[in-house]
């Protein structure tokens, strides 16, 4: 026959020790454990006591906190689920890779923080023992590995939401009571909202520096279509359909694997004649121009290497005396010059994002001259000055 829990009770008692006293709590735990905590030495003197130091009613008031907490089944260290926090990341990686299926570039971000920021300070804990106390220190005291400075509050951010999602996970697997991470607040980022990106003449002479005829169709294509790069390596011949004057967007390659668009759906864009005259030429190639093969070839007719695709394209804004924008900002460019010319349901379309709300971010480069007309308006077309005549010398009173 099963064992019934017990409810959870307990004292707080004061020790006499030669350098003074210290409180101490005894309690109960509902699965019958006795645990005995040193809670902190006695305060003795008058008006409120420092940090670290017990009256009476302070470690009342903490033996209560700890017995509702137990009550409830959120105590730290009431299930025993013999696993450490690197077994629960081990499982979360999996989880992600296997069931869930993520894209390998995601894998490697997550696999950099496991590993550079989460293992490192949780690693042999056991799970049940880490607190929202000790995650809120954490979250506090992170530095960045390179420079030693304190990490922006959007990297701390993520790294959070990270964490928090390896203890999800291990809630499901372990029967963890709580995540700890739930009663941690993320801090406030402020957000400019600004985007860098090109203006037409730097595009064309991004273009004329590219090291080779392919390189250069690669980023106008990026330019006018806002393909991701992944997206750009797994573009085939039957993606492009000169005739109905669109690119379909159906893969992406990264990380050695073939995976569908980030939005997980296929999706159609625009194919500008200027992209069309520059993927005319390369179909003109003597190899590799099945409906299969792919337009921006590798060695051997494979998958082009992405990182020394970002190599060159680096040297190119060198070469072309432009500045060190991202390879990712060819897209940006894409969606601020486009905002101006389509509606924003339109443009959310053709870039693949899953939430209008991500394309919202280009709506502030969209011209608004009517508006300047509508506030002229509100307030008239004409200041006070203009309705008097003039005068040699200001009205004295």
């Amino acid at each position: 026959m099963p064992s019934v829990p017990k409810r959870p009770s307990g004292h707080v008692f004061r020790v006499e020790r030669a350098r003074g006293a210290v409180w101490y709590a005894k309690y109960r735990l509902p699965d019958g454990r006795q645990l005995q905590k040193k809670l902190g030495p006695a305060w003795t003197g008058r008006g409120r006591p420092p940090a670290d130091y017990f009256t009476k009613r302070i470690a009342e008031d903490w033996l209560r906190d700890t017995l509702d907490e137990a009550r409830r089944g959120t105590l730290a260290g009431m299930v025993r689920t013999g696993a450490t926090f690197e077994d629960a990341a081990e499982e979360f990686m999996r989880y992600c890779e296997h069931d869930r299926a993520l894209k390998p570039s995601t894998i490697r971000g997550y696999r950099s923080v496991v590993d550079a920021y989460l293992v490192p300070e949780f690693g042999e804990r056991k799970l049940e023992s880490i607190t929202s106390a000790e995650v809120e220190a954490w979250r506090a005291s992170l530095l960045d590995g390179r420079s030693g400075k304190p990490l922006s509050n959007a990297t701390r951010n993520r790294l959070l939401v990270l964490l928090h999602g390896v203890f999800r996970r291990a809630v499901k697997v372990w029967g963890l009571p709580m995540n700890p991470v739930s009663g941690v607040e993320r801090q406030r980022v402020r957000s400019s909202g600004d985007i860098e990106v090109f203006s037409p003449e730097e595009v064309w002479a991004l273009v004329r520096a590219a090291a080779s005829e392919q390189d250069g169709a690669i980023y106008l294509t990026a330019a006018f279509t806002g393909l991701r790069r992944g997206e750009l390596i797994a573009l085939r011949w039957r993606d492009v359909d000169f005739t109905g004057q669109i690119l379909r967007v159906r893969a992406s390659y990264a990380g050695a694997r073939l995976t569908s668009p980030k939005s997980g759906k296929v999706r159609s864009v625009p194919l500008a004649p200027p992209v069309a005259q520059v993927l005319a030429r390369l179909a003109e190639r003597p190899i590799a121009t099945g409906d299969d093969d792919l337009v921006f070839l590798g060695d051997a007719g494979s998958y082009l290497d992405g990182s020394a695709l970002r190599r060159r394209y680096i040297e190119a804004l060198e070469r072309a005396g432009l500045r060190q924008l991202r390879f990712h900002d060819l897209r940006h460019t894409f969606g601020t010059r486009m905002i101006s010319h389509a509606d924003i349901r339109r443009v959310q379309e053709w870039m693949g994002h899953a939430d209008v709300q991500t394309t919202m971010k280009y709506l502030h480069y969209a011209p608004r001259g009517d508006e300047a007309a509508l506030v002229a308006e509100a307030f008239g077309t004409e200041s006070p000055e203009a309705n008097q005549p003039p005068s040699a010398s200001p009205a004295r009173i």
